[in-house]
Protein backbone atom coordinates (compact mmCIF):
# COMPACT_ATOMS: atom_id res chain seq x y z
CA UNK A 1 0.00 0.00 0.00
CA UNK A 2 1.49 3.34 -0.97
CA UNK A 3 1.67 6.11 1.61
CA UNK A 4 -0.14 9.41 1.23
CA UNK A 5 1.16 12.86 2.13
CA UNK A 6 -0.98 12.79 5.28
CA UNK A 7 0.52 9.47 6.35
CA UNK A 8 3.96 11.07 6.38
CA UNK A 9 3.09 14.15 8.42
CA UNK A 10 4.47 14.17 11.96
CA UNK A 11 3.88 17.07 14.33
CA UNK A 12 5.16 18.27 17.69
CA UNK A 13 2.48 18.79 20.33
CA UNK A 14 4.57 19.12 23.49
CA UNK A 15 8.05 20.29 24.49
CA UNK A 16 10.06 20.35 27.70
CA UNK A 17 13.58 21.37 28.62
CA UNK A 18 16.21 21.54 31.33
CA UNK A 19 19.29 23.61 30.52
CA UNK A 20 21.91 25.96 31.86
CA UNK A 21 19.39 28.70 31.09
CA UNK A 22 16.83 27.26 33.52
CA UNK A 23 13.94 24.83 33.79
CA UNK A 24 11.29 24.77 31.08
CA UNK A 25 11.07 24.99 27.30
CA UNK A 26 9.58 28.50 27.43
CA UNK A 27 12.34 29.60 29.80
CA UNK A 28 14.95 28.27 27.39
CA UNK A 29 13.36 29.93 24.36
CA UNK A 30 12.91 33.28 26.10
CA UNK A 31 16.58 33.20 27.16
CA UNK A 32 17.82 32.26 23.69
CA UNK A 33 15.89 34.95 21.85
CA UNK A 34 17.08 37.55 24.37
CA UNK A 35 20.70 36.44 23.96
CA UNK A 36 21.24 35.35 27.56
CA UNK A 37 24.36 33.24 27.99
CA UNK A 38 24.27 30.29 30.41
CA UNK A 39 28.03 29.72 30.39
CA UNK A 40 29.88 30.35 33.66
CA UNK A 41 32.70 29.16 35.91
CA UNK A 42 32.84 25.40 36.41
CA UNK A 43 31.07 24.29 39.59
CA UNK A 44 32.68 21.05 40.76
CA UNK A 45 34.34 19.89 44.00
CA UNK A 46 37.63 19.50 42.10
CA UNK A 47 37.28 22.56 39.88
CA UNK A 48 40.58 24.06 41.09
CA UNK A 49 42.53 21.12 39.69
CA UNK A 50 40.94 21.38 36.24
CA UNK A 51 42.39 23.33 33.34
CA UNK A 52 38.90 23.91 31.93
CA UNK A 53 37.35 26.91 33.63
CA UNK A 54 33.91 27.30 32.08
CA UNK A 55 30.86 25.15 31.40
CA UNK A 56 27.11 25.50 30.82
CA UNK A 57 25.70 23.80 33.91
CA UNK A 58 22.10 23.41 35.03
CA UNK A 59 21.31 25.72 37.97
CA UNK A 60 21.38 24.07 41.38
CA UNK A 61 18.18 22.28 42.37
CA UNK A 62 17.03 19.79 45.00
CA UNK A 63 15.97 16.51 43.32
CA UNK A 64 14.20 15.43 46.51
CA UNK A 65 11.59 18.12 45.90
CA UNK A 66 10.91 16.86 42.37
CA UNK A 67 10.95 13.06 42.65
CA UNK A 68 9.35 10.70 45.15
CA UNK A 69 11.51 8.85 47.67
CA UNK A 70 11.08 5.50 45.92
CA UNK A 71 12.08 6.76 42.48
CA UNK A 72 14.92 9.14 43.34
CA UNK A 73 17.47 6.44 44.39
CA UNK A 74 17.12 4.91 40.92
CA UNK A 75 17.91 8.11 39.04
CA UNK A 76 21.24 9.30 37.78
CA UNK A 77 21.32 13.02 36.97
CA UNK A 78 20.85 12.21 33.27
CA UNK A 79 17.57 10.45 34.02
CA UNK A 80 16.42 13.27 36.29
CA UNK A 81 16.86 15.76 33.46
CA UNK A 82 15.17 13.50 30.92
CA UNK A 83 12.19 12.81 33.16
CA UNK A 84 11.66 16.47 34.02
CA UNK A 85 11.71 17.46 30.35
CA UNK A 86 9.45 14.56 29.32
CA UNK A 87 6.94 15.37 32.06
CA UNK A 88 6.76 18.96 30.87
CA UNK A 89 6.28 17.89 27.26
CA UNK A 90 3.51 15.48 28.24
CA UNK A 91 1.77 18.13 30.28
CA UNK A 92 1.77 20.56 27.38
CA UNK A 93 0.54 17.90 24.95
CA UNK A 94 -2.47 17.06 27.10
CA UNK A 95 -1.98 13.36 26.42
CA UNK A 96 -2.77 10.60 28.90
CA UNK A 97 -2.24 6.95 28.09
CA UNK A 98 -4.47 4.02 28.95
CA UNK A 99 -3.65 0.37 28.27
CA UNK A 100 -4.54 0.53 24.59
CA UNK A 101 -3.01 3.91 23.74
CA UNK A 102 0.10 3.21 25.80
CA UNK A 103 0.82 0.21 23.57
CA UNK A 104 0.65 2.53 20.55
CA UNK A 105 3.28 4.92 21.94
CA UNK A 106 7.08 4.85 21.91
CA UNK A 107 9.91 6.38 23.93
CA UNK A 108 13.09 6.98 21.92
CA UNK A 109 15.75 9.06 23.64
CA UNK A 110 19.23 10.16 22.62
CA UNK A 111 22.17 10.29 25.02
CA UNK A 112 25.85 10.29 24.24
CA UNK A 113 27.12 9.00 27.57
CA UNK A 114 24.30 7.85 29.86
CA UNK A 115 24.70 7.69 33.63
CA UNK A 116 28.17 9.21 33.80
CA UNK A 117 27.92 10.82 37.24
CA UNK A 118 26.99 7.47 38.77
CA UNK A 119 29.79 5.77 36.83
CA UNK A 120 32.24 8.38 38.04
CA UNK A 121 31.11 7.99 41.67
CA UNK A 122 31.46 4.22 41.44
CA UNK A 123 34.98 4.52 40.02
CA UNK A 124 35.90 6.92 42.82
CA UNK A 125 34.80 4.41 45.43
CA UNK A 126 36.59 1.49 43.78
CA UNK A 127 39.87 3.05 42.77
CA UNK A 128 40.34 6.04 45.07
CA UNK A 129 38.73 4.75 48.26
CA UNK A 130 39.52 1.06 47.66
CA UNK A 131 35.94 0.16 48.54
CA UNK A 132 34.93 -3.45 48.06
CA UNK A 133 31.23 -2.63 47.68
CA UNK A 134 29.20 -0.36 45.47
CA UNK A 135 25.65 0.89 45.84
CA UNK A 136 23.27 -1.94 44.84
CA UNK A 137 21.50 0.36 42.36
CA UNK A 138 24.69 1.36 40.52
CA UNK A 139 23.90 -0.63 37.38
CA UNK A 140 20.35 0.70 36.99
CA UNK A 141 21.63 4.26 37.40
CA UNK A 142 24.45 3.83 34.89
CA UNK A 143 22.68 1.98 32.07
CA UNK A 144 22.01 4.27 29.14
CA UNK A 145 18.46 3.02 28.65
CA UNK A 146 17.44 3.96 32.20
CA UNK A 147 15.95 7.27 31.11
CA UNK A 148 13.68 5.77 28.45
CA UNK A 149 12.53 3.09 30.87
CA UNK A 150 11.71 5.62 33.58
CA UNK A 151 9.67 7.69 31.12
CA UNK A 152 7.72 4.55 30.19
CA UNK A 153 7.01 3.78 33.84
CA UNK A 154 5.98 7.34 34.61
CA UNK A 155 3.56 7.64 31.69
CA UNK A 156 2.33 4.09 31.15
CA UNK A 157 3.94 3.57 27.76
CA UNK A 158 4.28 -0.07 26.73
CA UNK A 159 5.28 0.29 23.07
CA UNK A 160 8.84 0.39 21.70
CA UNK A 161 11.37 2.00 24.02
CA UNK A 162 15.11 2.41 23.54
CA UNK A 163 18.04 4.79 23.61
CA UNK A 164 20.04 6.01 20.62
CA UNK A 165 23.70 6.83 21.22
CA UNK A 166 25.64 8.60 18.49
CA UNK A 167 27.66 11.20 20.37
CA UNK A 168 26.60 14.75 19.51
CA UNK A 169 23.99 13.61 16.96
CA UNK A 170 22.13 11.40 19.46
CA UNK A 171 19.06 13.61 19.98
CA UNK A 172 18.50 14.24 16.28
CA UNK A 173 18.98 10.55 15.54
CA UNK A 174 16.43 9.71 18.25
CA UNK A 175 13.88 12.14 16.82
CA UNK A 176 14.49 10.71 13.34
CA UNK A 177 13.84 7.18 14.62
CA UNK A 178 10.65 8.33 16.33
CA UNK A 179 9.44 10.06 13.16
CA UNK A 180 10.02 6.89 11.15
CA UNK A 181 8.24 4.75 13.75
CA UNK A 182 5.16 6.98 13.44
CA UNK A 183 5.31 7.13 9.65
CA UNK A 184 5.54 3.35 9.44
CA UNK A 185 2.36 2.93 11.48
CA UNK A 186 4.20 1.15 14.29
CA UNK A 187 3.01 3.78 16.79
CA UNK A 188 0.82 6.88 16.84
CA UNK A 189 2.78 8.89 19.39
CA UNK A 190 6.35 9.11 20.68
CA UNK A 191 8.20 10.86 23.44
CA UNK A 192 11.60 11.67 22.00
CA UNK A 193 14.56 13.99 22.41
CA UNK A 194 17.85 13.90 24.24
CA UNK A 195 19.42 14.15 27.67
CA UNK A 196 22.99 14.51 28.91
CA UNK A 197 24.59 14.98 32.33
CA UNK A 198 28.21 13.99 32.03
CA UNK A 199 30.14 16.86 33.59
CA UNK A 200 32.18 14.60 35.85
CA UNK A 201 35.82 15.04 36.78
CA UNK A 202 36.79 12.21 34.44
CA UNK A 203 34.89 13.63 31.48
CA UNK A 204 36.32 17.10 32.01
CA UNK A 205 39.81 15.58 32.04
CA UNK A 206 39.11 13.54 28.90
CA UNK A 207 37.92 16.59 27.00
CA UNK A 208 40.91 18.60 28.25
CA UNK A 209 43.15 15.99 26.67
CA UNK A 210 41.54 16.60 23.27
CA UNK A 211 42.46 20.30 23.44
CA UNK A 212 39.22 21.48 21.88
CA UNK A 213 37.73 23.29 24.90
CA UNK A 214 37.52 27.08 25.11
CA UNK A 215 38.95 28.69 28.22
CA UNK A 216 36.63 31.70 28.20
CA UNK A 217 33.39 31.16 26.27
CA UNK A 218 31.89 29.69 23.10
CA UNK A 219 32.30 31.96 20.04
CA UNK A 220 30.85 30.18 16.98
CA UNK A 221 31.74 31.62 13.56
CA UNK A 222 34.01 34.20 15.22
CA UNK A 223 37.54 34.81 13.94
CA UNK A 224 38.82 34.52 17.53
CA UNK A 225 36.99 31.26 18.36
CA UNK A 226 39.12 28.57 19.92
CA UNK A 227 36.92 25.81 21.20
CA UNK A 228 33.64 24.47 22.52
CA UNK A 229 32.10 24.77 25.97
CA UNK A 230 30.61 21.65 27.54
CA UNK A 231 27.04 21.77 28.81
CA UNK A 232 24.32 19.59 30.27
CA UNK A 233 20.53 19.35 30.12
CA UNK A 234 17.65 17.74 28.25
CA UNK A 235 15.02 18.49 25.66
CA UNK A 236 12.01 16.22 25.17
CA UNK A 237 9.08 16.31 22.77
CA UNK A 238 5.75 14.66 22.24
CA UNK A 239 5.40 13.95 18.55
CA UNK A 240 2.49 12.26 16.81
CA UNK A 241 0.95 11.69 13.45
CA UNK A 242 -0.97 14.68 12.13
CA UNK A 243 -4.14 12.58 11.97
CA UNK A 244 -3.78 11.55 15.62
CA UNK A 245 -3.17 15.13 16.73
CA UNK A 246 -6.11 16.49 14.76
CA UNK A 247 -8.45 13.77 15.99
CA UNK A 248 -7.90 14.82 19.59
CA UNK A 249 -7.83 18.57 18.87
CA UNK A 250 -4.21 19.01 19.91
CA UNK A 251 -2.36 22.29 19.48
CA UNK A 252 0.32 21.77 16.82
CA UNK A 253 3.63 23.47 17.67
CA UNK A 254 5.56 22.56 14.51
CA UNK A 255 5.78 19.98 11.72
CA UNK A 256 8.79 17.68 11.46
CA UNK A 257 8.80 17.61 7.70
CA UNK A 258 11.92 15.60 7.04
CA UNK A 259 14.93 13.81 8.48
CA UNK A 260 18.34 13.22 6.94
CA UNK A 261 21.21 11.05 8.14
CA UNK A 262 24.65 10.16 6.83
CA UNK A 263 28.03 8.75 7.83
CA UNK A 264 31.29 10.37 6.73
CA UNK A 265 33.13 7.02 6.63
CA UNK A 266 36.32 9.01 7.00
CA UNK A 267 38.16 10.48 9.95
CA UNK A 268 36.84 9.52 13.40
CA UNK A 269 37.12 13.11 14.68
CA UNK A 270 37.66 15.58 11.83
CA UNK A 271 34.36 16.81 10.33
CA UNK A 272 33.48 16.27 6.68
CA UNK A 273 31.71 18.89 4.60
CA UNK A 274 30.54 16.22 2.15
CA UNK A 275 29.02 14.05 4.88
CA UNK A 276 27.25 16.97 6.53
CA UNK A 277 25.94 18.19 3.18
CA UNK A 278 24.56 14.72 2.37
CA UNK A 279 22.52 14.75 5.58
CA UNK A 280 21.19 18.24 4.88
CA UNK A 281 20.22 17.33 1.33
CA UNK A 282 18.60 14.13 2.56
CA UNK A 283 16.51 16.04 5.12
CA UNK A 284 15.32 18.51 2.49
CA UNK A 285 14.53 15.73 0.04
CA UNK A 286 12.59 13.81 2.68
CA UNK A 287 10.64 17.00 3.47
CA UNK A 288 10.09 17.73 -0.23
CA UNK A 289 11.66 21.08 0.59
CA UNK A 290 13.45 23.22 -1.96
CA UNK A 291 16.63 24.92 -0.71
CA UNK A 292 15.05 28.28 -1.56
CA UNK A 293 12.40 27.65 1.13
CA UNK A 294 14.88 27.36 4.02
CA UNK A 295 14.75 30.59 6.00
CA UNK A 296 16.72 29.51 9.09
CA UNK A 297 19.46 27.03 9.91
CA UNK A 298 20.30 26.23 13.51
CA UNK A 299 23.91 25.30 12.95
CA UNK A 300 25.87 22.62 14.76
CA UNK A 301 28.16 25.60 15.40
CA UNK A 302 30.49 24.28 18.09
CA UNK A 303 32.96 27.15 18.06
CA UNK A 304 35.92 24.99 17.11
CA UNK A 305 38.13 26.15 14.26
CA UNK A 306 37.49 23.02 12.17
CA UNK A 307 33.73 22.65 12.68
CA UNK A 308 32.57 26.13 11.80
CA UNK A 309 34.47 26.37 8.52
CA UNK A 310 33.51 22.82 7.54
CA UNK A 311 29.85 23.44 8.32
CA UNK A 312 29.95 26.63 6.28
CA UNK A 313 31.22 24.69 3.29
CA UNK A 314 28.58 22.01 3.87
CA UNK A 315 25.76 24.59 3.83
CA UNK A 316 27.05 25.98 0.55
CA UNK A 317 27.27 22.46 -0.89
CA UNK A 318 23.75 21.54 0.25
CA UNK A 319 21.92 24.77 -0.61
CA UNK A 320 23.97 25.84 -3.62
CA UNK A 321 23.01 29.27 -4.93
CA UNK A 322 20.58 29.69 -2.02
CA UNK A 323 23.24 29.29 0.70
CA UNK A 324 23.25 32.98 1.59
CA UNK A 325 19.46 33.15 1.94
CA UNK A 326 18.80 31.47 5.31
CA UNK A 327 19.70 33.19 8.55
CA UNK A 328 22.14 31.03 10.51
CA UNK A 329 22.84 30.91 14.23
CA UNK A 330 24.44 28.70 16.84
CA UNK A 331 22.60 28.62 20.14
CA UNK A 332 25.48 26.61 21.65
CA UNK A 333 26.92 30.05 22.33
CA UNK A 334 24.24 30.31 25.04
CA UNK A 335 23.40 26.80 26.32
CA UNK A 336 26.78 25.21 25.61
CA UNK A 337 27.52 21.98 23.78
CA UNK A 338 25.19 19.52 25.49
CA UNK A 339 26.65 16.62 23.48
CA UNK A 340 23.92 13.99 22.95
CA UNK A 341 21.17 16.44 23.99
CA UNK A 342 22.32 19.42 21.91
CA UNK A 343 19.96 18.74 19.03
CA UNK A 344 17.02 18.64 21.43
CA UNK A 345 17.72 22.07 22.91
CA UNK A 346 18.34 23.41 19.43
CA UNK A 347 15.02 22.01 18.22
CA UNK A 348 13.32 24.30 20.75
CA UNK A 349 15.16 27.22 19.14
CA UNK A 350 13.90 26.17 15.71
CA UNK A 351 10.33 25.77 16.99
CA UNK A 352 10.47 29.26 18.47
CA UNK A 353 11.80 30.75 15.25
CA UNK A 354 9.02 29.12 13.24
CA UNK A 355 6.29 30.16 15.66
CA UNK A 356 7.36 33.74 16.35
CA UNK A 357 9.44 34.80 13.36
CA UNK A 358 12.43 35.46 15.58
CA UNK A 359 15.93 34.17 14.82
CA UNK A 360 17.89 33.56 18.04
CA UNK A 361 21.37 35.07 17.95
CA UNK A 362 24.89 33.72 17.98
CA UNK A 363 26.47 35.30 21.03
CA UNK A 364 30.00 36.13 22.21
CA UNK A 365 31.52 36.93 18.79
CA UNK A 366 34.30 39.49 18.76
CA UNK A 367 34.77 39.63 15.00
CA UNK A 368 33.03 37.60 12.27
CA UNK A 369 35.25 35.08 10.52
CA UNK A 370 35.24 35.95 6.80
CA UNK A 371 35.83 32.26 6.05
CA UNK A 372 32.35 31.57 7.49
CA UNK A 373 30.57 33.36 4.66
CA UNK A 374 26.95 32.87 5.68
CA UNK A 375 24.18 35.19 6.88
CA UNK A 376 25.01 34.64 10.53
CA UNK A 377 22.86 36.40 13.12
CA UNK A 378 25.26 37.85 15.67
CA UNK A 379 24.68 39.49 19.07
CA UNK A 380 20.92 40.01 19.03
CA UNK A 381 17.83 38.29 17.67
CA UNK A 382 16.48 39.18 14.25
CA UNK A 383 12.80 39.37 13.37
CA UNK A 384 12.11 37.61 10.09
CA UNK A 385 9.45 35.27 8.70
CA UNK A 386 10.49 31.63 8.95
CA UNK A 387 8.63 29.21 6.67
CA UNK A 388 11.03 26.31 6.96
CA UNK A 389 14.19 25.51 8.88
CA UNK A 390 16.98 22.98 9.29
CA UNK A 391 18.60 21.85 12.54
CA UNK A 392 22.08 20.38 12.14
CA UNK A 393 23.85 17.87 14.39
CA UNK A 394 27.24 16.44 13.41
CA UNK A 395 29.04 14.01 15.70
CA UNK A 396 32.43 12.51 16.37
CA UNK A 397 32.61 9.26 14.46
CA UNK A 398 31.42 11.09 11.37
CA UNK A 399 27.71 10.67 12.12
CA UNK A 400 25.31 13.33 10.88
CA UNK A 401 21.62 13.91 11.57
CA UNK A 402 19.57 16.84 10.29
CA UNK A 403 15.92 17.69 10.96
CA UNK A 404 13.80 19.75 8.53
CA UNK A 405 10.83 21.61 10.02
CA UNK A 406 7.92 23.71 8.89
CA UNK A 407 5.59 25.89 10.93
Amino acid sequence: MSSTADDRQVVITGAGAVSALGFGADVLWDAMKSGRVGIGPVVHPRAESLRVRVAAQVPAFDPATLFDERTLPLLDRVSQFGLLAANEAMEQSGLRFDEASGARAAVIVGTGVGGETSQDAASEKLYAENSQRLHPLTIVRIMSNAVSSHICVRHGITGPSFVVSSACASANHAVAQAVMAIRSGLVDVAITGGTEACLSYGVFRAWEAMRVLADDTCRPFCRQRHGLVLGEGAGMFVIESLAHAQARGARILAHIAGVGMSADAGDIVAPSDAGAARAMRAAMADARMDPSEVDYINAHGTGTVANDITETRAIHMALGSHAMHPAVSSTKSMHGHVLGASGALELIAVMGALAEGVIPPTMNALEPDPACNLDIVFHQAREAPVRAALSNSFAFGGLNAVLALRA
